[in-house]
């Protein structure tokens, strides 16, 4: 599986971008959000999710993690197709998006294209507990930029701990230090989990 593509941008368009990295070109489908990301960028370093079908091998890029994660949860949610959560993420930065599920607010998902009532309801109820939420105080955490969270995150996942307890752990930790190394974030983590 494919985590990450690294190398020179020779084509860029709101929908796409080509990614060239030793004489291969990959054609990897993106949203707004990372299309004003990599604007005037000539190297990059997207992150890659892969989308493998019987008739189709895709590649959806990311600028940054929160947006994958974001994306990877969306496509969890029946009815919700990869194209329709690139729509939504085009349509939405990824912390409005997760305010808007976190306040159950139909009609911000309903604007975006191809999103009716049943199935912004159905992506609020599924989601509502999965995105990030700060404790008590309806502050959206965002430590998309944090390497040592991604890092601590996978190894505990690795070890066997459900993704979801993780994150909680981890993101209370982070709240009151954010420069905490990875394996002070994971010590720690073992003792709470």
């Amino acid at each position: 599986m494919i985590d990450y593509i690294t190398g020179t941008i020779t084509e860029l368009n709101p929908a796409f971008v080509v990614v060239e990295n030793n004489g291969i070109g990959y054609s990897i489908n993106i949203s707004l959000n990372t299309y004003a990301a990599l604007d005037k960028a000539a190297g990059c370093r997207i992150l890659i999710h892969e989308a493998i079908r019987e008739d189709a091998h895709l590649l959806y890029g990311f600028a940054e993690a929160d947006e994958r994660d974001l994306f990877r949860l969306l496509i969890t949610v029946s009815g919700v197709g990869a194209n329709t959560a690139r729509m939504m993420l085009s349509s939405l930065k990824p912390a409005d998006l997760r305010e808007a599920i976190n306040e159950a607010n139909v009609n911000t998902l309903k604007a975006v294209k191809g999103i009716g009532l049943k199935t912004a309801q159905r992506i609020i109820v599924d989601l509502k507990d999965k995105v990030g939420k700060h404790a008590g105080s309806g502050e959206i955490i965002a430590f998309s930029d944090n390497t040592a969270r991604e890092e601590s995150l996978s190894a505990l996942v690795m070890l066997g701990f459900a993704r979801s307890s993780a994150v909680k752990v981890i993101d209370n930790l982070l709240k009151d230090n954010r420069t905490l190394p990875v394996e002070e974030i994971v010590r720690k983590a073992l003792k709470l989990l």
